[in-house]
């Protein structure tokens, strides 16, 4: 069993920055990879970015590539989603996803704000 918990959500304007951290407790060694997801209002979840066990390999949406970085640290089992030039389209509900063999684990997500 894999336990995850986002945070580090809140409202930015335009231009600025925020991280957000996955933190994963439990069977952490069965964890594959880890992701990030957002889903704005109204639209579907779509992935962000994603990072292997112990920091490879790395993948990213062409949305945010360029702009966001995904790391992970093994010493406290969390993954960081670094945003920066965030824009108002990054608006959402950001999850994070832990990926085993066996099984997906979720978090109850963190909201994302960036308006003016």
């Amino acid at each position: 069993q894999v336990h995850v918990v986002e945070s580090g959500g809140g409202l930015v304007r335009p231009g600025e920055s925020l991280t957000l951290s996955c933190t994963a407790s439990g069977n952490t060694f069965s964890i594959n990879a880890i992701d990030w997801y957002r889903q704005a209002p109204g639209s579907q979840r779509e992935l962000v970015a994603a990072i292997g066990n112990g920091g490879s390999p790395t993948n990213y949406a062409d949305p945010v590539r360029g702009r966001f970085t995904i790391s992970w640290d093994n010493a406290v089992n969390t993954v960081y989603l670094q945003m920066t030039n965030l824009k108002p389209e990054d608006t959402g509900v950001y999850y994070c996803g832990a990926h085993t063999r066996w099984e997906d684990y979720w978090g109850q997500g963190t909201q994302v704000t960036v308006s003016s």
